[in-house]
């Protein structure tokens, strides 16, 4: 573990907590509740400790914006991640990959299938060779890090009769945890603006999005500014800190988001990791620079933020390191009190639930 994540975890340890209760976790696309994607239901609030909170419906989010204002939009697609696997002694497994890193090689979570999602699978797998669909197979180095122990994630070697995006095309399914009992197909878990898959787990934050919002807002002046991350899994039940992710900011965007702070609009990521991607590239002045790699920034309240005004993001579990980026932007107090509204008011958790707008 580096010296930014061992920080981070301990930043975790007292982190903001509270009880969430199983029937706000959505355990179902907005489409199967019969709405559409952009009436998932939006709760805004502001960094003022006594400014009021505000409920609407996403597709009103206009209504909240300003022209000039740039939306940050992560155009990464989510791959079929997940694989139904066996073991040498004949045993199931299913494998999320996570991170494709270089040299061909991927971190991996090995988990025990559940009618209901998966469990975290902790035994020893070191050398071990696991029978994937189609032929394929993933030879499991040695835990990620090394030394993790127990281990969650394993750097592994994959054997695919096809391109691996092909392949898991065919063979893979979506990631999924016990929130999400039923299993749905992939185009629930993407955003209408994909560029290029990679993302282990979806950039839930930009999924209300319809092509016809997006045409509105751009018509009230309102600019998209497109950035790329591939977000690895996130393992809800250990609450670690992100590893090292790809990311790709073009020239255009960080031109662009010079252009906005010099205007005195304001920049709004869609999504935390739209925020790790831009904080990677943005220097102490609050300067946005083009850039292209693998981030270990980890945004805590030690840290702060320099490169965006506001965020619109899910709701996360209790002591998640998204957690620690939000306090970040608003501070303990208010972000327990925006967390306590979402519970009094009902709102749902998750990829597939509602939706918060944070702004200054």
């Amino acid at each position: 573990m580096t010296t930014t994540q061992a920080r981070t975890t301990r930043a975790l340890d007292i982190a903001l907590d509270f009880t969430l209760p199983p029937a706000l976790e959505a355990s179902e696309p907005p489409e199967a509740r019969g709405l559409a994607r952009d009436e998932v239901r939006l709760m805004v609030s502001h960094r003022g400790a006594c400014a009021a909170i505000a409920h609407a419906r996403f597709r009103e989010i206009g209504a909240f914006l300003r022209a000039g204002d740039a939306l940050v939009i992560n155009t990464s697609g989510t791959l079929n991640a997940a694989l139904s696997v066996t073991r040498v002694d004949g045993s199931p497994l299913e494998l999320h990959l996570s991170t494709h890193l270089p040299g061909d090689f991927w971190t991996v979570e090995a988990r025990t299938p559940h009618p209901d999602g998966s469990r975290p699978f902790r035994e020893d797998l070191a050398g071990e060779t696991l029978a994937l669909p189609g032929g394929a197979s993933a030879l499991l180095h040695a835990p990620y890090p090394a030394s993790a122990h127990p281990p969650r994630l394993w750097l592994a070697t994959l054997r695919t009769p096809l391109p691996i995006h092909d392949y898991l095309a065919r063979f893979g399914f979506p990631i999924r945890y016990r929130y999400v009992p039923e299993s749905w197909p992939a185009s629930y878990y993407q955003t209408v603006y994909v560029t290029e898959y990679g993302s282990a787990e979806a950039p839930s934050a930009g999924l209300a999005f319809t092509p016809e919002l997006m045409a509105a807002l751009v018509a009230r002046g309102v600019v998209f500014a497109p950035l790329l991350l591939h977000t690895g899994v996130a393992s809800l039940e250990d609450h670690e800190p992100p590893y090292e992710e790809y990311y790709r900011v073009p020239e255009t965007t960080a031109r662009l988001l010079t252009v906005t702070r010099a205007a005195g609009a304001r920049v709004i990521a869609i999504g935390t990791t739209a925020v790790r991607a831009l904080e990677t590239v943005t220097d102490e002045r609050g300067m946005v620079h083009p850039g292209e790699g693998w981030t270990d920034v980890i945004i805590t309240p030690e840290r702060g933020l320099r490169a965006v005004d506001g965020l619109l993001t899910g709701l996360h579990e209790p002591r998640s390191s998204h957690l620690a980026m939000l306090e970040a932007l608003t501070g303990r107090e208010r972000l327990r009190a925006t967390y306590e509204e979402a519970l009094r008011e009902g709102y749902l958790w998750h990829e597939f639930g509602d939706l918060h707008l944070m702004l200054p």
